[in-house]
């Protein structure tokens, strides 16, 4: 890709938070390479639930189809722990430094379901109730990996796992490196405290947060077609996939960029 149109992507992510790219029949190896013009490809640290590609390791499976083509039933471990992109979040934010994007190319697409939405979370601060934004000014957020296995039941992260990835604490209100707009960051699967809060107000906070922020106006609703690769900013989106019949085949494969600088307050 030349420096123009590499400039254009970006001025265009930048804008407009997800980016469509329909009809790339690619590798995971051109996949990763395409990631490389906009930062490292993260190397998913969990590898008990195989999860991450044994090929190309910057791939995370987002899958339900093993390496034997076998279809994985939804009380399998992994597939558990994929129940959990049905609730808004944004990747990786349990990071000290979480990731700057994520690229999503859909192989095999679902008929019955499986639309990825995404919510605009600068207009969601923008719009904020006072009441609301209140609670989350100076505040920050608890960010914890380890809070998927407690939701939605699959195994836990073994010690080495935990070990890696500790909980990190992340301010509720950012603002992005580069347009210097500021968000609401908040990512519902990870998010388990909050600072000056006990545990019960924490949650109802996040609840009243993704609630309010989880309207349709805030919100694009992208229904797949193959070899369709999007592009989006965690720093500023979150995004959850709606249920599809679990006995369908369903194949995507994410890399996602390694965060460049710690999340600044907004």
């Amino acid at each position: 890709m030349d420096a123009e149109t590499l400039q254009a992507v970006s001025d265009a992510w930048m804008k407009h938070l997800v980016v469509v790219f329909p009809g790339q029949r690619i590798t995971d190896q051109e996949h990763v390479a395409f990631t490389r013009h906009f930062g490292a490809p993260e190397i998913f640290h969990q590898t008990s639930l195989h999860l991450r590609s044994d090929r190309v390791r910057e791939i995370f499976l987002v899958s339900n189809v093993d390496d034997q083509d076998r279809v994985m039933r939804p009380s399998e471990p992994s597939q558990k722990q994929l129940s959990s992109s049905r609730m808004w979040h944004t990747d990786s934010s349990y990071r000290p430094t979480p990731s700057v994007g994520s690229l999503l190319h859909g192989i095999e697409i679902s008929r019955t379901g499986g639309i990825t939405q995404f919510i605009n979370m600068y207009m969601v601060y923008d719009d904020l109730p006072e009441s609301l934004r209140r609670q989350v000014e100076g505040r920050k957020a608890r960010h914890d990996f380890g809070m998927l296995a407690r939701l939605v039941g699959s195994p836990p992260p073994t010690p080495e796992e935990q070990a890696a990835m500790p909980p990190v604490w992340h301010p509720m209100v950012r603002r992005h490196p580069v347009t210097g707009a500021k968000s609401l960051y908040i990512s519902s699967i990870y998010n388990d405290a909050i600072e000056g809060l006990d545990d019960g107000a924490a949650a109802k906070l996040i609840e009243e947060l993704t609630e309010f922020s989880s309207q349709p106006k805030y919100m694009y609703r992208h229904s797949w077609e193959p070899d369709d690769v999007l592009m989006w900013d965690n720093r500023c989106t979150v995004h959850a996939v709606t249920p599809h019949d679990p006995a369908e085949r369903r194949v995507m494969h994410r890399t996602t960029i390694v965060g460049s600088e710690p999340v600044l307050a907004g």
